[in-house]
């Protein structure tokens, strides 16, 4: 955590689930602020009284505003950018405005890190854009190229642009995990699209781990990936009905527009590219990373022989997950709760 000492940190998205667990965490260090930049006036107003820390300052904006930013990022030394429009079916029924934001948005950040010399900007991303399906997906796919190529700028610029790429993290908000839980204390039928659909599993703390990670050990153009477990809907299913006690009856609703059955966090053309740490697969860039192996021993080629995909690592199985839900206090196991 002393890579925060004495830094200005801003958070784009900062009242988030995310922007809220890493503000939780950094403030833990002597670190001078956090500006939480973000356009929820309810959320920022409550999140300033449930932190109540002199360190934070609450900057009401958009990244679709180029201007606003400029102003917001003005003697930053780091910045984390967790803002994005995030939910498939919101981008595939409002596909330019996911463009707007995740897209455009991400370049006028670029643009303005850039005029402002900031040492280090990390990009959060997502497994949905790797070999992207939906139009979420392809948005967030572009926010990560636009990130790595900034370094070409560097010379000119100081500016370090990285990116860490992981999927969705247990619990977060919009999540499989908290619909299940409120369908099942309800009493209502748990809706699951396909039993033999996987997905990655992180938690809060592995995302914060990994982001302080590639901060810290990053250099620049590549992007941080965990390397992950990984579940069936149906074994999570499972391990709820099994943590409540409950036997709600299931119903199979298929897979939405734009879901995959599996999700990669590394595709096979990406893996001569490919190297890896004993918690990460680091992936550089050939054309703007500093990868020197001989001066950094930590990160090895990767033998991965195939794709990183949720259907071909290990699964985790209902006792596992039940450990894992209670460890991280994700489910409270009482109806009443």
């Amino acid at each position: 955590m002393d890579i925060f000492d004495k830094k200005k940190i801003l958070i784009t998205g900062g009242t988030g689930s995310l922007g809220q667990a890493l503000t939780k965490k950094i403030l833990q260090s002597d670190v001078d602020s956090i500006r939480i930049f973000s356009r929820d006036e309810f959320k920022q107003t409550q999140m300033k009284s449930d932190f109540n820390d002199d360190r934070l300052r609450f900057l009401i904006g958009d990244i679709r505003d180029k201007f606003r930013l400029q102003r917001a990022i003005e003697n930053v030394d780091i910045v984390i950018h967790a803002a994005a429009l995030k939910h498939i079916t919101t981008a595939e029924h409002n596909p330019f405005e996911a463009v707007k934001t995740n897209i455009i948005g991400s370049q006028n950040l670029i643009d303005v890190c850039l005029d402002e010399n900031v040492d280090t900007v990390l990009a959060v991303g997502t497994d949905k854009a790797v070999s992207p399906f939906n139009t979420y997906g392809a948005t967030k796919l572009l926010m990560e190229r636009l990130f790595i190529s900034a370094n070409n700028y560097r010379g000119s610029h100081k500016t370090k642009f990285l990116a860490v790429r992981y999927g969705n993290v247990l619990g977060s908000r919009g999540s499989i995990l908290p619909v299940l839980i409120e369908q099942i204390k309800n009493g209502k039928k748990i809706t699951i699209t396909d039993p033999e659909m996987t997905r990655f599993n992180i938690t809060m703390d592995d995302a914060l781990n990994l982001i302080f990670r590639a901060l810290k050990n990053g250099s620049t153009g590549c992007v941080f990936i965990p390397k992950l477990k990984s579940y069936k809907v149906s074994t999570l299913k499972d391990s709820l009905m099994e943590l409540f006690d409950s036997n709600s009856e299931t119903e199979i609703i298929g897979v939405r527009p734009g879901e995959k059955y599996h999700e990669s966090l590394i595709n096979e053309h990406e893996l001569r590219l490919t190297f890896e740490t004993e918690e990460d697969y680091v992936l550089f860039d050939e054309t703007v990373s500093q990868l020197k192996l001989d001066q950094n021993q930590n990160f090895t080629k990767a033998d991965l022989k195939q794709d990183y995909s949720s259907d071909k690592v290990k699964l985790l199985t209902i006792d596992e997950l039940k450990q894992e839900l209670t460890q991280h206090q994700l489910v409270r196991t009482s109806l009443n709760q």
